[in-house]
């Protein structure tokens, strides 16, 4: 009985070291990275501006691809001014600085020329914004997904944010991507967002449709679907919905890897991915498939950062091509496979986004479009640094020992 009980302890005291060196981990390179973003120029250099690029999809649709923030806002802002019937707006982030001025003032604007605007934005993404900004008139519906949806605060279907970027205008033209609203984000950040003009609309429309009349916290009547477009295969909307436990996007991309026999393209903001999805690019690459992966040299989150380093050496190992974006943030969330095959939305490669937040991605079948990403994902790669496995193991001790400390967090994010 006495050596069960050691062992009980031994266990206790090694799990709460365990605790205590993350915590010291976590803190020190929060503090450090605080340190760099104090010392560092203020001002960031602004993105070289790229124009947006428009498709034609078999099924009537026409996608515009955007890559840089500051023409997609002025697009979106357009878009907002010319709705006559209705706007459905959803962001996960909305700062209270000029550009999410110019985004509300346009939101009621249109509210008092009699247009019926919906706005969905995600609380706890939004604490460090004035309380002031986020008070709406009451001719602009508003659902602030709030901290804590649920008593049930251990249930998976009440634990994930809402990670959407959608806009939809009239139900002609919708948009989604990575983009959140804020200055920094129109010339700092690298992103990709899509607009969407046709029978495509519909899914995105539903998607946020769906959300406000399933959100037990509105005080609006259900709103109306518009009539649905039919089954179309070229264009495919995917939708966690954490309160259904429902998270298609991971299975999205794990079937997408599976069929890939020429290349694969990835952009991530942050790459963690579960084990389902790493066998899966180390079997494309068994079967000599290209696969290639962007990521921030760094992101606007360290400890994300370290945990997404400790696969680089099994990627790398395995063949994977590693390309560290610099000098920006890239946000994006996109792949293209086989030069066919392309998905943009605002899903990361990580347990939050495949397996706990509220996420849409669009899976496309088109070779114009994904021609289209595949010039992005070139002209990105120029930006990047490329890191070799000889590189790679010669980092310093000092980070294998802070690898090590954080790998166990690896499912919590």
């Amino acid at each position: 009985m006495s050596l069960r009980r050691s062992t009980r302890q031994l266990i206790r005291r090694g799990l709460l070291a365990l605790l205590a060196a993350q915590v010291a981990a976590i803190a020190s390179l929060t503090g450090a990275d605080r340190a760099r973003r104090l010392f560092r120029d203020r001002k960031v250099d602004a993105l070289e501006a790229t124009a947006p690029v428009s498709h034609s999809i078999n099924d009537g649709s026409v996608a515009t691809t955007y890559t840089y923030g500051a023409l997609l806002f002025d697009d979106m802002l357009a878009a907002i001014a010319g709705a006559r019937k209705r706007i459905l707006l959803e962001t996960y982030i909305i700062k209270g600085d000029a550009m999410g001025h110019r985004f509300k003032q346009a939101l009621i604007e249109a509210a008092e020329r009699g247009v019926d605007v919906y706005v969905i934005f995600d609380d706890f993404a939004n604490l460090v914004v004035r309380g002031s900004f986020k008070d709406f008139p009451a001719s602009v519906h508003v659902l602030r997904y709030p901290l804590f949806s649920s008593w049930k605060l251990l249930s998976p279907r009440h634990l994930g944010r809402d990670h959407r970027k959608i806009l939809v205008v009239d139900d002609q033209v919708a948009y989604v991507g990575g983009y959140n609203i804020g200055e920094a984000y129109a010339t700092e950040w690298r992103d990709t967002h899509l607009r969407i003009e046709g029978p495509a609309v519909w899914d995105l429309d539903n998607a946020f449709v769906d959300f406000w009349n399933t959100h037990p916290r509105r005080d609006t009547p259900r709103l109306k679907q518009m009539p649905s477009a039919g089954w179309r295969p070229e264009i495919r909307a995917h939708r966690n919905v954490p309160r259904q436990l429902m998270y298609p996007i991971r299975g999205m991309y794990l079937e997408a890897i599976d069929r890939a026999h020429l290349s694969i393209d990835i952009t991530a903001a942050y790459f963690i991915p579960d084990r389902d999805i790493l066998e899966a690019l180390f079997e494309a690459r068994r079967r000599d498939v290209t696969v290639r992966i962007i990521v921030p040299k760094v992101s606007n989150h360290v400890v994300t950062d370290w945990l997404s380093r400790g696969f680089y050496g099994r990627l790398l190992r395995a063949g994977v091509e590693i390309h560290r974006y610099t000098d920006h943030m890239v946000h994006a969330k996109t792949a293209t496979i086989d030069g066919e095959w392309t998905t943009i939305g605002t899903a990361n490669i990580d347990r939050l986004s495949l397996l706990g937040n509220y996420e849409i991605n669009l899976e496309i079948l088109d070779p114009g479009l994904a021609k289209g990403m595949q010039a992005v994902f070139e002209a990105d790669c120029a930006k990047c640094e490329q890191l070799t496995l000889a590189e790679w193991m010669t980092r310093p001790f000092v980070a294998r020992v802070y690898e090590a400390i954080l790998r166990p967090l690896r499912p919590l994010l």
